[in-house]
């Protein structure tokens, strides 16, 4: 899996950079944002907007990583589009992530 992180105020930006999310990256997903949770990173972006397809796996993954943020952090989906995005809305999980068209929507949201 390819991934990043940069820092944007107070959140860690971690982006996936593979076009899929699926069975095969989902358990080292989890793994790699866990870890940034557990290295004090309380405040997580996880920017999504090069992924084109996403499976239940991976969705259980970031559920997983929703309840390890549970009250002390934040995760904050960023870029869902087209079927991803459909996924989220078709689970009713747009209703249990925050999420944001973009980072600079996020921030946004998070400022106000």
């Amino acid at each position: 899996m390819q991934f990043s992180t940069r820092t944007e105020g107070r959140f860690t930006v971690a982006t996936i950079l593979d076009a899929r999310m699926d069975a095969a990256i989902a358990p080292e997903l989890k793994n790699r944002v866990a870890q940034l949770f557990n290295d004090g990173n309380s405040h997580i972006m996880l920017d999504i907007s090069a992924v084109t397809f996403m499976d239940s796996s991976s969705l259980g993954a970031l559920v997983s990583l929703l309840k390890m943020a549970g009250n002390r952090g934040d995760l904050i989906i960023v870029g869902a589009r087209g079927i991803v995005a459909d996924l989220f809305k078709l689970t009713r999980m747009d209703r249990v992530f925050r999420m944001a068209s973009d980072v600079d929507a996020a921030l946004g949201m998070v400022a106000a």
